[in-house]
């Protein structure tokens, strides 16, 4: 296990490296730095679609008598969610883009047979929030946290910088290692981190295993926005109930691959015959798709 002055990198590649290349770095320390994931174009009109919705929001989660859960999503943090209806950009040049499913494919389809969209927020740390508590992506489905790093591959987790990360200013923090730990109740602690700093545009992918928070923001005027969207095996119930949150005539207008990401279609993991079907049947076809 590392200690806080033994700290392993965080390394970086082009995006458009291999999907060799980025899985084996991956297999190796956890996650990796995509550069240039996004165009500056397309950065600027995700945020433009953003805005509206984001200035709505107000921050913080109030949950009554859970101080654990208000802690974890951030006293000056703003979470987004349901990122298929507020924005084109994401909908239709993210959510189908073929290097990120080639990416997932190749992690989930040989183990789980499937996998879908379990949840895509953008993320918005304001000034003088704290240090989210440590996690791994997996603990929301509480049995891979027993097995460790001996089960199967639960999520991936695409973290795109729609601003600037840098230490100061809350940067994601990452123990590049930790999913090989043998104990996954062990997060490690905030002197074992390192921030994945990014220019906007740059992604930072990790696996479900690998521990991670949201950085202190140490700045007085700067909000650092990021959009994670993370895919899982489709045995697994996503975060986000897709099918009550996006119109079906938004639907009608997406990839027959997005709609099954989000839901509307049926899946079919290793060894299932079926899941997610009205009537044993490809749920799509009976909803008119």
């Amino acid at each position: 296990m590392p200690s806080a002055t033994t700290k392993p990198a965080l390394r970086r590649i082009p995006a458009k490296s291999s999907t060799e290349k980025i899985l084996k770095i991956i297999s190796e320390d956890g996650g990796v730095i995509l550069e240039d994931f996004l165009t500056a174009a397309q950065v600027e009109s995700w945020n433009a679609e953003l805005d509206p919705a984001l200035d709505k929001l107000a921050a913080g989660y109030e949950v009554p008598d859970n101080f654990e859960r208000a802690e974890f999503h951030g006293n000056n943090t703003k979470r987004l969610t349901n990122i298929v209806t507020h924005s084109k950009t994401f909908r239709e040049q993210l959510l189908d883009k073929d290097s990120v499913h080639e990416i997932a494919s190749r992690v989930f389809e040989a183990e789980s047979g499937s996998y879908w969209l379990g949840a895509a927020q953008v993320i918005e740390i304001g000034p003088g929030n704290p240090a989210q508590p440590l996690h791994r992506d997996l603990e929301n489905h509480h049995p891979f946290v027993t097995m460790g790093p001996a089960g199967p591959e639960v999520a991936l987790n695409f973290l795109i910088a729609l601003s600037d990360f840098t230490e100061r200013n809350g940067a994601t923090r990452v123990i590049p290692g930790s999913h090989k730990w043998p104990d996954y109740n062990d997060r490690g602690n905030h002197d074992m981190t390192i921030p994945a700093e990014m220019r906007k545009g740059d992604c930072l992918l990790i696996n479900g295993k690998v521990c991670h928070g949201g950085g202190h923001n140490q700045s007085t005027d700067f909000y650092r926005r990021a959009c994670a969207f993370t895919f899982q095996p489709g045995f697994l119930t996503p975060e986000e109930a897709y099918p009550f949150m996006i119109d079906m005539e938004m639907v009608k207008a997406m990839s027959r691959r997005a709609q099954q990401m989000v839901g509307f279609r049926s899946v079919y993991p290793k060894g299932s015959p079926g899941l997610w079907c009205i009537d044993v049947k490809e749920l799509g076809a009976q909803i008119g798709l």
